[in-house]
């Protein structure tokens, strides 16, 4: 038995997988502690994982900001000075978040899990308390020439093309966490060394890194290094039985298939446009629909009563998706995964960072139609281009083909057993000291 501590910062898709995953090395007999923001506790208790709090926490600076944001500025993050607010903002979020993660640390930890968001930080806490680590990212970060960084839109720019502009954007990255891991370091009584050094060093040792999405969406790139796998999702933590809220289910009961739809942690402040673009959309295609309120607040309560609408919360995607006759959302990676998981289509409508990236692998997969842009989620021919799409997704049957098809090869993976027999390894052969 091992004594885990698994790092996770960020919003909900940068947390809720590492509670399934958490939950399956807790039955293989490790003691699983879960660092995260407060926003998560819930969730990682019922999981049965022991919560640490992770300062930072992204809901209550997105429910600050959506106070004092004036109205007239609707929040989306596209072009040069979205990117500086964002580049700005992150830098502020990982200085936060740096002395949190050093007090979410104890002397008997035996393994590190880090998320891409908190390894730059928790290598440092690794070096310092002698400990094995294991880093777990959602997405790909490693530069290729197999594809251009997830955070550039998803367009190749060929193969040198493309691993250059992987290292700038590992150099920015470094840039973003410079601050941060230098208060760490010293903190730690650890000596100076940047970002880049300390990156440099675990590649230079050829350390394992096990990414968390299917070669489904993303085959392993040709190119990269021995080490560097791709083992399947990882999912969120749900109940054994649960169930979907008689609500939901009653609504499912009265009518065909719905669509879907939601913007997770995007698009704050917007729910009452987006509520009123998407249920005229919805009208004009014929199609019923559920709501899902996320960070938008989006709400039939915008819209005027219409019995082919629902809002709901949060209600587990793994038991909602495989309902639904289609799925419209912004592209995270674990909701990406969890459309096609469920084997139906889905409309993207990427708003930033690597959003573009996923919805693009979903269109090229064969199931999701062409991407809309969430910049261009407005105007006056919005409705239309949203109408169009939720047709294209429903009553095309070769796209529903191909979602069925990339479920099933979906199902054959087992990510969360492969990080296990990865942990057995990595504590047998390098073990804390006593």
């Amino acid at each position: 038995m091992t004594k885990i501590l698994i790092t996770a910062a960020g919003s909900y898709g940068d947390v809720a997988p590492y509670t399934g995953l958490g939950a399956r090395l807790r039955t293989a007999g490790h003691e699983v502690a879960l660092a995260t923001h407060d926003s998560y506790a819930a969730l990682v208790r019922a999981a049965g994982l022991e919560f640490r709090r992770l300062p930072a926490d992204p809901r209550n600076r997105h429910a600050a900001t959506a106070d004092t944001r004036d109205p007239a500025q609707p929040d989306r993050p596209s072009g040069t000075g979205r990117n500086y607010d964002l580049m700005r903002h992150a830098a502020a979020f990982i200085k936060e978040l740096g002395g949190g993660l050093a007090d979410a640390a104890r002397e008997d930890t035996g393994l590190l899990l880090l998320s891409a968001t908190t390894a730059p930080l928790g290598h440092h806490l690794a070096e310092a308390w002698g400990i094995p680590f294991l880093d777990l990212p959602l997405v790909p970060g490693t530069p290729t020439g197999d594809f251009a960084p997830v955070v550039s839109g998803g367009r190749s720019l060929g193969r040198w093309g493309n691993r250059a502009a992987g290292r700038l954007s590992l150099r920015i990255i470094d840039r973003l966490y410079a601050d941060a891991a230098r208060d760490l370091r010293a903190r730690l009584g650890l000596p100076p060394a940047t970002p880049r050094t300390v990156r440099r060093r675990a590649e230079a040792a050829g350390r394992p890194v096990l990414h968390g999405f299917s070669e489904v969406l993303v085959p392993r790139p040709t190119d990269w290094r021995p080490g560097l796998d791709v083992v399947g999702n990882w999912w969120p933590w749900h109940a054994p039985d649960a169930q979907l809220p008689p609500v939901v289910e009653d609504f499912l009961a009265a009518g065909p298939p719905p669509v879907f739809i939601g913007f997770g942690s995007m698009a704050g402040g917007e729910g009452e446009r987006l509520s009123t673009l998407v249920a005229a959309a919805l009208r004009r295609a014929k199609l019923r629909g559920i709501l899902q309120s996320g960070w938008a607040g989006l709400s039939t309560g915008h819209t005027s009563a219409d019995a082919d609408l629902l809002t709901i919360g949060e209600v587990p995607h793994a038991l909602l998706f495989p309902r639904m006759a289609a799925v419209v959302h912004h592209c995270g990676a674990g909701t990406a995964a969890a459309g096609v998981r469920a084997g139906v289509p889905t409309v993207p409508v990427p708003v930033t960072a690597d959003q573009p990236f996923w919805a693009a692998r979903l269109t090229s997969l064969g199931v999701a139609t062409a991407p809309i842009p969430f910049k261009e989620l407005s105007g006056d021919h919005a409705v239309a281009r949203l109408s169009q799409a939720l047709t294209q997704a429903t009553a095309t049957p070769a796209r529903r083909d191909h979602a069925r098809t990339a479920a099933h090869r979906l199902a054959t993976e087992d990510g969360a057993t492969k990080v296990l027999k990865a942990v057995t390894h990595l504590t047998e052969t390098d073990p804390p000291p006593n």
